[in-house]
């Protein structure tokens, strides 16, 4: 209820570590799959697969500790010092997109067309492609229809799409000295009415969810944390279709 107390950051913190420790959030979210079911609410008319950067606290780490970081070793300067390790994510990334510089995570979604709730999710540090989290998210659906922007493009993932019984809807992608044909580009052009129904997702997140970022350290409580993010967009998504659904009957 509106008028009831709201936990402290302490109490909201020490109950995120308890979820981290026991490993439970991806259970919980799938958990609360049932109950879309059981609302009405399954998977229908096809889905689509999204990727979103996911900010983390910048590291300000020295040329060489970051090639130690990279190569998956411990910098020298951390051992010595466990204070100093104990403030370093050594499992973000840094990644550039359009000229756009990012450092951290990013979350890869699978959400249903028609009820825009999302499915599925993985988190990985920010520099893995977005193709390389793909078929393995995508869940049961009414719909064969599968929808993605032309990074999921490749014959490797086309092939993956027909063996596993999906119609490919991902965006055709140019190659060099191969441009796409006005056909392509118009059939490109008609996914994207569909295709863009999941940045509303992300939008819905950054703009009314407090943004796409994580303060905490390393990847295990930043899956958490991005977890329970998700976890709370489908919470709130499923009111809105309830209530939409209320003032059609009435």
């Amino acid at each position: 209820m509106p008028e009831d107390r709201v936990p402290d950051a302490k109490t909201i913190w020490l109950f995120r570590e308890r979820l981290t420790k026991k490993g439970i959030v991806k259970q919980l979210f799938h958990g609360f799959e049932y109950q879309l079911q059981l609302k009405g609410l399954a998977a229908r008319k096809g889905q689509i697969v999204d990727a979103s950067f996911i900010e983390a606290p910048r590291q300000r780490n020295t040329r060489e500790e970051n090639k130690d970081i990279k190569a998956g070793i411990t910098p020298e300067s951390f051992a010595e010092n466990n204070h100093k390790a104990s403030q370093k994510d050594v499992d973000a990334r840094w990644t550039k997109k359009n000229n756009e510089v990012h450092f951290g995570y990013k979350v890869h979604v699978a959400i249903d067309n028609e009820n825009k709730l999302i499915r599925d999710y993985d988190v990985t540090s920010a520099e893995v492609h977005d193709s390389q989290v793909f078929i393995e998210m995508l869940a049961d659906n009414s719909s064969a229809d599968v929808w993605a922007d032309s990074a999921y493009q490749s014959e490797a993932s086309t092939l993956e799409l027909y063996a596993s019984g999906y119609r490919n809807k991902v965006h055709k992608k140019a190659r060099r000295n191969k441009p796409l044909s006005v056909k392509q580009q118009e059939m490109n052009s008609k996914k994207s009415k569909t295709r863009a129904r999941v940045e509303h997702v992300f939008g819905s997140m950054e703009n009314e969810q407090g943004g796409m970022f994580v303060r905490t350290i390393g990847h295990t409580r930043a899956a958490v944390k991005i977890g329970l993010m998700n976890l709370a967009y489908n919470m709130r998504r499923m009111v809105s279709l309830q209530r939409r659904g209320a003032s059609v009957i009435c």
